[in-house]
């Protein structure tokens, strides 16, 4: 009898205890579950609003640039008063500023010509859209940028910037249609920061637009283009938070918080149960430091416009090339940056930026060379493998550049110098870098010569 209540003691100690340790295992889990959800809601959400802000520099920019515009088409017609009431010259010069619309307006705030001959007639009266420039019948110094907005004809979204001429006798309105633009890069851009952001098997995160509840961005691609509220979440537990314009949702499964199985539940037992909570809460504080380390590494050593290495990084592997190996250093430099960002706003110089550092990195593999941005449109690129086919690489990157073409600048042109470390002796790292630079600057020079551009404005 006595032998059966111990049996029945063990058991039930036996029993309590395991179960004890599916609570601890448990509840550690969802601790650490739901820490890790928060964390990386709260990142996506940075991320997100640090996006938004970019945004709106770049809107600031653009409208900087309409403005610019608008009195460029305002120099031409004084320049050329034959074109003032000329639709087809008008739409021809609408093109070549790359402006979808040109309006004239008269003092009083009609239009009386311009490059859409349905809009004429229309003033600042016409509707709400068009009330937003009055302020100029006031002041004839006045120029003036309307945010995306849809026109007063035909509810297009537009952005309208206006401005008067030199004798004061009439305005000049153009209109850009930049919407489709803004939203493709922000749409581009949630994709690329929810795709990178790491995740722990068995979670998903996903950016939902907030108006059209839409899946902009998310860990599982064949979930974007879905309605949020369609995606079955039964089997997950979800953290959601409005953000903005934004839904984010970190979800994990409920399979996720099951550890281990019952055979090693039974097999551990009950002098295993702290060790296991000990190695669970081990385990996950030394991933997590692993990631914030990783993480800090590569941002540390990233630059930020480009993905190319940084100075930083350039700094720490350049002390550990061997001058008696053979590796090639190249200095190259962008043409005629200055010219795009006086010409065409600072989205243009970004825009070449990213395409010189896209040319080198498409052009080459990841194992055999570093691109590092020095700083504005300056490169320097490290091989150590594969030598002989260099001159092959450069001539994959001059056809890369050869056949670029952007946004805001249509061609591309860039100067660059190498030097092989076996050419000769040298007495330090620092005598290979400054001969190539020289070697850049000689080609930059005579890219100059034969194109006939003043350098000093490039």
């Amino acid at each position: 009898m006595k032998k059966r209540k111990l049996i029945i003691l063990a058991i039930t100690i036996i029993a309590a205890a395991l179960l004890l340790e599916g609570f601890i295992l448990k509840y550690v889990n969802d601790k650490n579950s739901d820490r890790t959800s928060k964390v990386l809601l709260d990142r996506v959400i940075t991320v997100l609003d640090k996006n938004d802000k970019s945004e709106e520099a770049l809107i600031k920019s653009l409208k900087d640039d309409y403005i610019v515009r608008a009195k460029a088409v305002s120099y031409i017609i004084d320049a050329k008063p034959e074109v003032e009431y000329d639709v087809d010259e008008l739409q021809k010069i609408a093109a070549l500023i790359s402006v979808d619309e040109i309006h004239l307006f008269d003092t009083k705030g009609y239009i009386y010509s311009g490059s859409v001959p349905k809009y004429f007639g229309y003033s600042f009266d016409s509707g709400e859209q068009m009330a937003y420039f009055k302020p100029m019948l006031k002041d004839k110094k006045l120029t003036m940028c309307q945010d995306v907005t849809p026109n007063t004809s035909e509810a297009k979204e537009m952005m309208y910037a206006i401005t008067w001429n030199e004798a004061g006798n009439k305005m000049i309105q153009v209109g850009i249609e930049p919407k489709r633009l803004l939203n493709e890069a922000k749409q581009n851009e949630v994709s690329n920061v929810v795709a990178d952001m790491p995740v722990y098997k068995g979670m998903e995160i996903l950016v939902a637009d907030a108006d059209t509840k839409i899946v902009a961005g998310a860990t599982d691609s064949s979930k974007i283009g879905q309605e949020i509220d369609s995606i079955d979440m039964r089997k997950y537990r979800c953290v959601e938070k409005q953000n903005g314009a934004y839904i984010v949702a970190v979800m994990v499964e409920d399979s996720y918080y099951l550890q281990g199985s019952l055979l090693a539940i039974l097999i551990v037992g009950i002098y295993l149960t702290l060790a296991s909570c000990c190695m669970v809460y081990m385990l996950s504080k030394v991933m997590k430091e692993k990631y914030e380390k990783e993480k800090f590494r590569y941002t540390s050593n990233t630059d930020e416009l480009t993905r190319c290495y940084n100075r930083r990084a350039y700094e720490e592997d350049i002390n550990k090339l061997d001058l008696t190996k053979e590796w090639v250093y190249v200095s190259m430099d962008i043409n005629g940056l200055k010219n795009a960002n006086d010409s065409f706003g600072h989205a243009a110089g970004d825009e070449l930026i990213r395409a010189a550092a896209d040319c080198m990195k498409n052009t080459v593999s990841v194992n055999m060379v570093k691109v590092y941005r020095m700083g504005g449109d300056e490169f320097v690129i490290i091989i150590t493998k594969d030598i002989p086919q260099f001159e092959n690489l450069l001539r994959a990157f001059e056809q890369r550049v050869e056949s670029w073409h952007g946004e805001f600048v249509e061609s591309m042109a860039v100067s660059y110098g190498y030097v092989f470390s076996s050419e000769r002796k040298w007495n330090s790292i620092f005598d290979i870098s400054k001969a190539s630079d020289e070697r850049m600057y000689e080609s930059k020079k005579q890219y100059y010569t034969r194109s006939g551009m003043d350098r000093s404005r490039q």
